[in-house]
């Protein structure tokens, strides 16, 4: 079977390699894909946003299925395009995937089925929120409602700060259109948890948990990324709190979507938080997280494309989905300045004895030569049977690869790894 994935990030590239272990895949592209994915797949230069260039190309190549990886094009439709040309798909269609698509959508569910969330109120008026946060608590968080590269979300320490980011999101529109409406939320405290869940719209089968690290600097500082690394599984994700999760936020969430008429098909981010009150909702992505695919993925014991083949035939309740009992660590390695300015165009040497353990995000191929091209440049992963030694090789690995302002985190892993001590 030919199959395209639509995407260019380490993410993208995870997917690719677990799609190839199974022998019923003949073929894989990736649009756009980058250097480094090209290694593994077909990569077309098609934007994974330009949803016509794109169900052109598989119509014409004979894609028999489609893996659509990124927030954008499954929020402005891309599924229910290739649906229509009777490609079948893995993800949300538009109407789904508006529960990453607009905070205020996610939100306004949550309170309408009692999902447990952070306390909040939404906002299309500058004037109106900043009279708000007069009288709301000092801490809170600002959140642009629609898509914003990951970037749109800020934790305001001060009235003063979460003022700004009113104003920079209304007023001065950093964000654009997503900006036009935000909410403003209590905000939360305990362990973050991310899990990703394959889901038919009637069953729900979490994957293992991770906990990411977003900041820019060790020990939690600096500029809020994209991601810095993750590790899994999350040692505060216990089985009590997993029951508790399936019980008061998976299956509602499913649920609430399936009695809006929006039935969620695909892999459903559930961010959480552990707070005293029991699991909280942080939020929804209608798809795999990035970087947390990196260390998920390679943790499945079962056969990827076998299972998404049940989501999109609505047969997940039939088909197993198992992980192995190990910890994975990936350690992403950025362009130094990230994720303000950097430099492009270095070089990248990696151990052919490596190649299977990188997951390549930004990276493209001139005269034969890798060379960095964004920001988050490699992810770095390491499979073992503990957390501390899945953490002590990644780092190892990281030791051997090289490219010129290469930056990354050295405490990947360390919270969770003291968690686990106690």
């Amino acid at each position: 079977m030919k199959v395209l994935v639509v995407g260019s990030g380490g993410r993208e590239h995870a997917v690719i390699k677990k799609l190839k272990e199974n022998p019923r895949v003949s073929q894989i592209f990736a649009a756009p894909g980058n250097g480094g994915i090209a290694e593994d797949a077909v990569t077309v230069d098609i934007a994974a946003t330009d949803i016509g260039a794109m169900v052109d190309f598989a119509v014409k190549n004979g894609v028999d299925y489609c893996v659509v990886t990124p927030d954008d094009p499954l929020v402005l439709g891309m599924v229910d395009a290739m649906e229509e040309k009777g490609i079948a798909c893995f993800g949300p269609r538009k109407n789904a995937a508006i529960i990453e698509g607009s905070k205020v959508f996610s939100k306004n569910l949550m309170k309408k089925y009692g999902i447990p969330t952070a306390a909040y109120e939404s906002f299309d008026k500058c004037e109106d929120a900043l009279r708000y946060l007069e009288t709301a608590p000092e801490k809170t968080v600002i959140k642009a409602d629609g898509l914003a590269l990951g970037k749109g979300v800020i934790i305001a320490e001060t009235r003063d700060e979460a003022k700004a980011a009113v104003i920079s999101m209304m007023r001065d529109k950093k964000f654009g259109k997503s900006g036009e409406r935000i909410v403003i939320e209590e905000f939360l405290s305990g362990p973050e948890i991310s899990v990703l869940a394959f889901t038919d719209g009637k069953t729900v089968k979490p994957m293992v948990s991770s906990m990411d690290h977003k900041r820019a600097g060790d020990n939690d500082t600096g500029l809020n990324t994209g991601g810095m690394g993750t590790v899994a599984p999350n040692p505060f994700y216990t089985e009590s709190v997993a029951e508790t999760c399936m019980r008061t936020i998976f299956l509602p969430t499913v649920d609430a979507m399936n009695r809006e008429g929006r039935t969620f098909k695909g892999c459903l981010y559930f961010g959480l938080m552990l707070t005293s009150n029991g699991p909280k909702v942080i939020e929804y992505n209608c798809r795999f997280g990035d970087p947390e695919t990196q260390v998920v993925l390679p943790l499945l014991k079962s056969d990827l494309f076998t299972v998404m083949q049940a989501v999109t035939a609505g047969t997940l309740s039939e088909t197993p989905v198992e992980f192995e009992n190990g910890a994975a660590c990936c350690v992403v390695m950025v362009s130094r300045g990230y994720p303000v300015s950097y430099e492009k165009g270095f070089g990248i040497t990696i151990p052919e004895s490596l190649k299977d353990k990188v997951y390549v995000a930004g990276a493209k191929k001139e005269n034969g030569r890798l060379l960095s091209s964004g920001g988050r440049v490699l992810g770095v992963t390491a499979v073992a049977d503990t957390l501390p030694a899945a953490v002590k090789q990644a780092y190892a690995n990281v030791a051997m690869i090289h490219f010129k302002n290469a930056f990354f985190r050295t405490d990947i892993g360390k919270r969770a790894m003291t968690a686990e001590e106690k």
